[in-house]
C-alpha cells in the first residue's frame, strides 16, 4: 500500500475533488503549511508527495534526505521549485497535471474591473449607510499594456479586446510578428509599454533573467491613473519600487494576487501598504487558480498520475 501525503490543501478540499479511494493508499492530507524546518521529519516514510504549485519548495537536501520517497506530483505542467534533477538522480519519479487557462485572466479581470469602478469604497459607502461616493472608469477606450504574451496574456488580450480596450504587449523574446498574429500592439520595451498604457498587467514566469524585471523605470512611465496588475509571480516585481511609486500616484492603483511569502505572514510589509494605500491597493489572497474547476482537474490527474505510476507507466512526466 502507497503511503500518500498531499501538501498545503489550505481550502481543505482536495479529497472531496477526486476519487482517491481508487489509490488503495494511505492518504495523510496536509491543510496547513508545514514549516521549512520541520518538513523533513513530517514527510518520512511516505512513498508518494503529492504539491499543489510552489506552495512548499522541494530543493536537493530534502529529496535526498526522503529515502521512501518514489514518485512526487505537482499540480501544473512545470515546478520550477522542485529540484527536478536531484528527483532523477534519486531515481524518483516526477510527474505534473494539466492546467486551465482561463483561471488566472479572470481573476486579472475582476481586479481590473474593481479598481476602475472603485467597488471596494462604493460597497463600503452602502455597507456603512451611504450611497454613492465616487466615479468609477469604464474599460471600454483603455489602453491595456500586457507583460508577457503566453498562454495567460494571450487570454487577457482576447479578454481586454472584448471590453473594447486596445491592446499592446511587450516581453524579453516578444517580437512584432508574434504581436501581430495575437492581433494585438508591439512595444519596444517595458517602459515604453508603460507609457502607453492604462492598466499594465503582469503575465511572465518567473526566472533569473525575468526576476526583479519591473521596477522603477517603469511605474514612473505610467501615465496618470493607471493601475498596475501582478496575478503572475511576486519576484517579477520590485515591490519597494511600486510602492515609492504608488506615493508619486504611478501607478494611481494596483491589484496584487502574488506575495514573497505565502501564506502571506501577519507582520509582512504587503498588510502595512495595504493600510497605508487603502483602497488604492488590492491585495487577494494568490487566488488566481482557486476555482472549483481547476481544483477538480489538479486532483483528478493527480490521482492518475498515481494510478499510473502503481501500473508502471508514468504519465506526465517533467
Amino acid at each position: 500500500m502507497l503511503k500518500i501525503a498531499v501538501l498545503d490543501d489550505y481550502a481543505g478540499v482536495a479529497l472531496d475533488c477526486a476519487d482517491w479511494d481508487s489509490l488503495g493508499g494511505d492518504i495523510t492530507v496536509f491543510t496547513a503549511p508545514i514549516p521549512a524546518a520541520d518538513l523533513l521529519d513530517t514527510l518520512q516514510g511516505f512513498d508518494v508527495i503529492c504539491l499543489m504549485r510552489e506552495r512548499t519548495p522541494f530543493p536537493a537536501d530534502l529529496i535526498n534526505g526522503l529515502p521512501d520517497l518514489r514518485l512526487i506530483v505537482t499540480t501544473g505542467p512545470r515546478n520550477l521549485s522542485i529540484d527536478v534533477a536531484a528527483a532523477h538522480a534519486r531515481g524518483v519519479t516526477v510527474c505534473g497535471t494539466r492546467s486551465r487557462k482561463t483561471t488566472t485572466s479572470e481573476l486579472t479581470m475582476t481586479l481590473m474591473l474593481a479598481l476602475s469602478r472603485k467597488l471596494l469604497a462604493e460597497a463600503r459607502s452602502l455597507a456603512e449607510g451611504g450611497w454613492q461616493s465616487a466615479i468609477g472608469r469604464d474599460l471600454a477606450g483603455l489602453r491595456l499594456g500586457l507583460i508577457g504574451l503566453g498562454n495567460i496574456g494571450g487570454q487577457m488580450a482576447k479578454l481586454g479586446a472584448a471590453f473594447g480596450m486596445s491592446v499592446t504587449a511587450w516581453s524579453p523574446n516578444l517580437t512584432e510578428e508574434r504581436a501581430a498574429e495575437a492581433g494585438v500592439g508591439f512595444a519596444p520595451s517595458a517602459a515604453v509599454l508603460a507609457a502607453s498604457s492604462d492598466v499594465l498587467s503582469v503575465h511572465m514566469v518567473l526566472s533569473e533573467r525575468s526576476r526583479m524585471l519591473i521596477g522603477a523605470e517603469v511605474f514612473a512611465a505610467l501615465p496618470e491613473g493607471a493601475i498596475f496588475l501582478n496575478t503572475s509571480r511576486a519576484g517579477l516585481v520590485d515591490r519597494d519600487a511600486l510602492w515609492t511609486g504608488m506615493r508619486q500616484g504611478h501607478p494611481w492603483a494596483a491589484g496584487i494576487d502574488v506575495f514573497e511569502d505565502e501564506p502571506l505572514p501577519a507582520t509582512d510589509p504587503w498588510r502595512a501598504a495595504a493600510q497605508e494605500f487603502g483602497d488604492r491597493l488590492l491585495l487577494t489572497p494568490h487566488l488566481g487558480y482557486t476555482t472549483q474547476a481547476t481544483w477538480d482537474l489538479f486532483y483528478q490527474d493527480t490521482v492518475a498520475a498515481i494510478a499510473a505510476f502503481q501500473a508502471g507507466s508514468p504519465i506526465r512526466e517533467l
